[in-house]
């Protein structure tokens, strides 16, 4: 008696590379992704009484906070720009990599239950995080964009310039490096739990070694022995290189870019070999 064959809609095989991203399958799942997207989003202001107030409310806060503290006791000096906007400039950039490192490092082990009973690329969770928050980024910008035009409209020197061109490659770069490090980091927290708690304060201290409270200037005044540090950090350039084009000041290095976006590169082919990795057991170790 012949057997009859199936003709399957799916056919589900395990990955032939640790490196493949299977974005051919990422893009067959692109509804999934939105939804996703929407998700994340929403949730972020459901049940509260300001909803989406609260993007502009925090790094209001935020500013006004650092002005005191860094600005007011520490008499941090900002380059000659106003505090506002040198400080909005700096929590602009970072919210959304610290945002996006946070919440991608928890990929595994919140969507568990999920993962182990549906099928679908799992690249896709981290990836709505990183690209849901780019909303958020872009709100804060908004905010950013208004305190800009009021300083110039008050007669502040802030000179514009075309390397302000570049804003779209550093907010790759910002996602890059908050994707990479997170599915890492995820990967890594399904055996060792212990560098989710970690986490939080490592990202705290990482803020201190970026400049974002302080222009680069000063380190390279006072504090010559820690440039090396700071100058590996691969934030250090895409922060420096944003205030150089929107403010006139800071400082721009087409090598030191260069670096920080051959360094996502590198760190996201990394991400991405541990992740698939991880992706083809991690059910056994939870």
């Amino acid at each position: 008696m012949a057997t009859k064959t199936k003709d399957w809609d799916l056919v589900i095989e395990p990955r032939g590379s640790l490196f493949r991203l299977n974005l051919k399958e990422v893009w067959r799942y692109r509804d999934l992704l939105e939804m996703y997207i929407k998700r994340d989003i929403v949730t972020f202001y459901k049940q509260t009484v300001l909803g989406p107030l609260w993007f502009f409310i925090q790094p209001i806060f935020t500013t006004i906070v650092f002005m005191f503290v860094f600005g007011g006791l520490a008499g941090i000096p900002t380059d000659g720009i106003p505090q506002p906007l040198f400080y909005l400039s700096g929590i602009c950039l970072w919210n959304y990599f610290s945002d996006s490192l946070l919440k991608t490092s928890d990929t595994f082990y919140t969507n568990q239950a999920v993962f182990g009973k549906v099928y679908f690329p799992r690249l896709i969770v981290p990836l709505s995080v990183t690209i849901s928050g780019l909303l958020k980024m872009l709100i804060q910008f908004l905010l950013f964009a208004g305190a800009y035009i009021y300083f110039v409209a008050k007669g502040t020197t802030v000179a514009i310039n075309i390397y302000a061109l570049l804003f779209p490659v550093l907010i790759l770069i910002l996602a890059g490096l908050g994707l990479g490090f997170g599915i890492i980091i995820s990967s890594l927290t399904t055996k060792y739990r212990d560098l989710k708690f970690l986490l939080a304060f490592a990202i705290q201290l990482w803020m201190y070694f970026t400049p974002v409270i302080y222009p680069l200037s000063v380190m390279e005044g006072n504090y010559k022995k820690y440039m090396w540090f700071i100058q590996a950090n691969p934030l250090t350039a895409v922060l420096e290189t944003f205030k150089y084009g929107f403010l006139g000041k800071g400082t721009f290095s087409w090598f030191a870019l260069g670096y920080s976006f051959v360094f996502t590169i590198v760190l996201f082919i990394i991400g991405t070999w541990i992740f698939n990795k991880v992706e083809r057991s991690f059910m056994d170790v939870v």
